[in-house]
């Protein structure tokens, strides 16, 4: 048997099909004696010819690549149901228990917070609250706000409660800081606990026995006043002087509320990180470098948004706590916005006049928070809300 030759083909000679020529001398050329290709030869035509047939490859994305049309998305992002969100109607049946519940205080809010706001229609009527009635007035326009510009009375009345506020504001702000700051040192839990109940337990007393506390304290037939008496000396009656007036009022309201702040403040005391005290110790800073380049300005926050809704309230002094000490000063040291239009208005039956000053007092109190919330940004703090 004749042994088959080991010359290698030609690719290209394959590809392009040419047989040798019939009676070849197989000598080498690929072919055995009949003219016939070899089977390797044979498998390479078969390929060629394939790929011939069917042209060129064609340009463009593999099929397992990115999307034909541009880039893959991600339909996990989509907020239809088939992305994988909910509707607010399958949100609604979802929580319908936790609506249910809030439902009475949606209601309460409406009812005492928000229904009452159409009243104030009677500060542009001549407003008749025994035969007329709201829908009965006759509309006067701006003429209540007019007779409160023109009451020199007003504008009295206006000052005096912003230096009453701005006393309470120097004397009492700075208090429960002060006292948070000194429970937050002492190290045992026992006695701050006990010291804090003891601080916080007038803020839930009345108005009427505070005052009532105060005149049993520094009136003229007070304990002080006594012993001053008994001692050789000459008493004194705090309670009916009226040029102590406001610094009186702002003792009693340290007095009583104080304790309600150094609950504030000693709540964002316990979220300062103990490791800042620990490496302002390590750097060499005693007890009070530590307050002052830790504790404040972990407190700076705190303090600017309390300052920005003290602010706010500046023409809120309390109506009981001055309406309780008017007649024994007099209006005149003691007559604030609110006991002005109490007397001026609901008691003589001006109604259209106190709804205007009502409102004279709600925009000069927005008008306050904003200007206060500019100033916190000014410093770098949020204030009530953020800067965008």
């Amino acid at each position: 048997m004749k042994p088959r030759s080991t010359v290698p083909t030609d690719p290209d000679s394959a590809a392009d099909g040419a047989a040798a020529p019939a009676g070849g001398s197989g000598s080498g050329d690929g072919t055995d004696g009949s003219g016939g290709r070899t089977g390797r030869s044979r498998a390479i035509g078969s390929r060629r010819s394939r790929t011939a047939k069917s042209g060129p490859a064609k340009s463009g994305p593999a099929r397992n690549g990115p999307a034909r049309n541009g880039p893959a998305k991600d339909r996990s992002a989509g907020t239809g149901p088939q992305a994988g969100g909910i509707t607010w109607r399958q949100r609604l049946r979802r929580d319908r228990t936790l609506v249910l519940m809030t439902l009475p205080a949606i209601a309460l809010l409406l009812i005492f917070n928000y229904v009452p706001l159409l009243g104030n229609i009677v500060a542009f009527q001549d407003y008749d609250v025994y035969d007329l009635g709201i829908t009965g007035s006759p509309f006067v326009g701006f003429d209540n706000f007019t007779r409160i510009f023109e009451d020199y009375r007003f504008w009295e009345v206006l000052i005096n409660t912003l230096v009453i506020f701005v006393t309470q504001l120097v004397l009492f702000f700075p208090v429960p800081i002060a006292i948070a700051l000194l429970l937050n040192t002492i190290m045992s839990a026992r006695v701050r606990a006990w010291v804090q109940a003891v601080v916080y337990l007038p803020h839930f007393f009345s108005w009427v026995l505070v005052v009532t506390v105060f005149q049993q304290m520094f009136g003229g037939a007070g304990l002080v006043a006594q012993w001053l008496r008994d001692h050789g000396h000459e008493g004194f009656d705090l309670m009916t002087n009226p040029g102590f007036f406001k610094f009186l009022v702002s003792a009693q309201a340290v007095w009583k509320d104080a304790g309600w702040g150094v609950i504030v403040f000693l709540a964002a005391l316990a979220a300062v990180n103990t490791d800042l005290y620990e490496a302002a110790a390590v750097d060499g800073a005693g007890r009070w470098r530590r307050m002052w380049h830790v504790t404040l300005p972990a407190l700076r926050p705190v303090i600017a948004l309390l300052l920005v809704l003290r602010v706010g309230s500046a023409l809120n002094l309390d109506f009981e706590q001055i309406l309780l000490q008017r007649d024994q000063v007099g209006a005149g040291a003691s007559e604030i916005l609110d006991t002005y239009i109490w007397w001026t208005g609901i008691k003589t039956g001006d109604f259209g006049y106190a709804a205007a000053a009502g409102i004279f007092k709600g925009l000069f109190s927005v008008a306050m928070v904003l200007g206060a919330n500019k100033v916190a940004h000014m410093l770098g703090e949020q204030g009530v809300y953020s800067k965008k």
